[in-house]
């Protein structure tokens, strides 16, 4: 998120039925989202998700879309699979997503892979954003990446 928020790559958030499931968390930093929306649908890709970023891109849409999140085995992988039907690009950012058991999430990613998601870590993501050391932001981006995290494992299929 904080990587996103410095290259401007913009956010768009959904919370599963937020009125009983709860809101995001403070501790994530969202305030840079381009829209936060409530669903019920399992997939993120609601009438408000699709009108929005048509207004952030036009009827093209990007080419490309990263995706993370709660729930590796039901949202993130729906939200996936309407992503790919609808031709996007899509990475997933292993070390930032997960599910209730680490045996949903790994199978989950392993299905994204074979459906044709490129599942990768967060810093791959950054740096790929990036493309070069001589990008204005490199070096705030830097900072964030250079002093490993604790190995959360999320990162192993």
């Amino acid at each position: 998120l904080q990587a996103g928020k410095i290259l401007d790559v913009p956010l768009i958030v959904t919370e599963h039925y937020p009125e009983k499931l709860g809101r995001i968390v403070k501790d994530l930093d969202i305030s840079h989202a381009k829209g936060v929306f409530p669903k019920t649908l399992f997939s993120m890709m609601i009438p408000d998700v699709q009108r929005r970023i048509e207004e952030l891109y036009g009827r093209e849409g990007p080419e490309t879309v990263v995706l993370f999140g709660l729930e590796s085995h039901i949202c993130l992988e729906q939200t996936a699979m309407d992503l790919l039907s609808q031709g996007y690009t899509v990475h997933v950012a292993a070390d930032c997503s997960v599910s209730r058991t680490q045996e949903d999430r790994k199978l989950a990613l392993q299905r994204l892979q074979q459906y044709g998601c490129f599942v990768t870590t967060s810093e791959n993501i950054i740096f790929k954003l990036m493309r070069d050391k001589q990008h204005p932001a490199f070096d705030k981006v830097r900072h964030l990446v250079r002093d490993p995290s604790i190995d959360t494992e999320l990162a192993k299929l």
